[in-house]
């Protein structure tokens, strides 16, 4: 198991399947670094207690809406006309790169919160339904896939 966070999070999104359900996953309304931060501590096995979501959700919440989903916002706006524009293309290319900046700053600030937090405390599948709870409509066949990947079966 990757010991960091972002380490864990490339792993895990390389796995068949797993950047399918991280996209499906997304168009619902869900936060993949927080799903990927929850697949992380599962993994650790430390407890979801409910000051420790909301200490996640107190990070990601802002970072996203502020950073990520302008971000995300403007490439795929571009997305039609990057495709007959070869300089708006490219200029969509450091977007994006800016967005998984933006990702990777965000899972760097959930693992500084949670890295203290006491591993091997518990076998509880539990963060990822904790930190999806607002997402609309959730794919509960993504979130099965995405463990799946994780843990190998």
């Amino acid at each position: 198991m990757c010991a960091d966070l972002w380490s864990f999070a490339l792993s895990t999104y390389a796995r068949p399947g797993a950047e399918d359900a991280c996209l499906r996953l997304q168009a619902q309304g869900a936060d993949v670094c927080m799903v990927l931060c929850g697949l992380w501590l599962e993994r650790r096995g430390v407890a979801p207690e409910p000051t420790r979501l909301q200490a996640l959700r107190q990070i990601a919440g802002p970072w996203q809406a502020d950073v990520v989903a302008p971000l995300r916002h403007v490439r795929t706006q571009w997305r039609a006309m990057a495709q007959h524009d070869a300089e708006l293309g490219a200029l969509r290319e450091r977007v994006k790169a800016l967005e998984l900046e933006a990702e990777r700053l965000l899972l760097s600030r959930l693992e500084g919160v949670a890295q203290h937090w006491p591993m091997a405390e518990v076998n509880d599948q539990a963060w990822l339904e904790g930190l999806t709870a607002g997402a609309a409509n959730l794919d509960h066949d993504a979130l099965h896939q995405l463990r799946a990947a994780v843990t190998g079966t």
